[in-house]
This record gives structure tokens, C-alpha cells and sequence, in this order.
């Protein structure tokens, strides 16, 4: 990324904001990039987030193998966020009333809509840069690598 530093500047500054700003727990942060980085297939990002989510943001073993594995969180909130997380990326943003009002539902409110749409623009950034850099996964996420399931 320091390559170009529109990249670099935009995916720092936008990190920072979705960090502070989102309205969103550390875990609930989490949930959303993990979410994103698995639809996106970004191996690096998946460990890294996997590392993040462990050490630092509360989630547990079985959280991380849902999220890892596009399978259900036993907490309803988490899922409803982590489901609403998978629909906007694999509909390309356009969401609709159900599953807007199944988030709503969840507790969550139109902030919640907005902080999606932020990580889902933070982790694309990474995402693709990963996928055309190839970019090797740390030793310190070594223990969280992860590859997708074809099908």
C-alpha cells in the first residue's frame, strides 16, 4: 500500500474513523470485517481479523468458526449484523426492506446501515490490494490462516 499513497492514506483514515466513529463495539467491528474479508476470499485479512477478533476484540473459538466458515453466531445480534454484513457484499450494497428490517429487529438502527457500508469499503480496499499483491500472512497470524471453500 505505500506504494501509492491514496491507498495507503484512504485505507488509514478510513480505518481510524470506522474504528472510533462507527457506533460499533470492538466485537461488533469484527464481526463486520470478518464478514467482508471472508465474502472478499482475502486470506490475509480473514487471519488477520481472525487474530484481532481473538486477542483483542472478545470473540470466541466458536464466533471465529462461524464467521470463518459463513456459519451462524449463536448470539441472534451478532448474526443478524453478520447476515446483514453477507447480504450487502454479495448484493453489491443493495440491500432491501427485509433485510434492513431484520437488522432493525436485532436492535440495531440506519447508524448500524452506515457503519456497514464504511467496513465493507475499509476491508474491499484491503481485500483487492491483498489479492493482487498476494500478500503472505504474518508470522503473528500464522495460527489463523485460513483458505476459502470452493464449491
Amino acid at each position: 500500500m505505500a506504494n501509492n499513497p491514496a491507498l495507503l492514506d484512504a485505507y488509514i483514515k478510513t480505518d481510524a474513523t470506522f474504528r472510533q466513529n462507527s457506533g460499533l463495539t470492538a466485537k461488533e467491528q469484527e464481526v463486520v470485517l470478518l464478514s467482508v474479508a471472508v465474502e472478499n476470499e482475502c486470506t490475509y485479512c480473514v487471519a488477520a481479523h481472525s487474530f484481532i477478533g481473538k486477542n483483542q476484540s472478545g470473540l470466541s473459538d466458536d464466533e471465529l468458526k462461524a464467521l470463518r466458515n459463513k456459519g451462524k453466531l449463536a448470539d441472534p445480534k451478532l448474526e443478524a449484523l453478520h447476515d446483514f454484513t453477507q447480504k450487502m457484499v454479495q448484493k453489491r450494497g443493495f440491500g432491501d426492506e427485509a433485510d434492513r428490517e431484520a437488522l432493525f429487529k436485532a436492535g440495531y438502527n440506519e447508524k448500524t446501515i452506515v457503519a456497514v457500508v464504511t467496513g465493507i469499503g475499509l476491508k474491499t480496499l484491503s481485500n483487492y490490494f491483498n489479492h493482487q499483491a498476494e500478500t503472505p500472512v504474518d508470522e503473528a497470524f500464522a495460527s489463523f490462516k485460513w483458505k476459502a471453500e470452493k464449491v
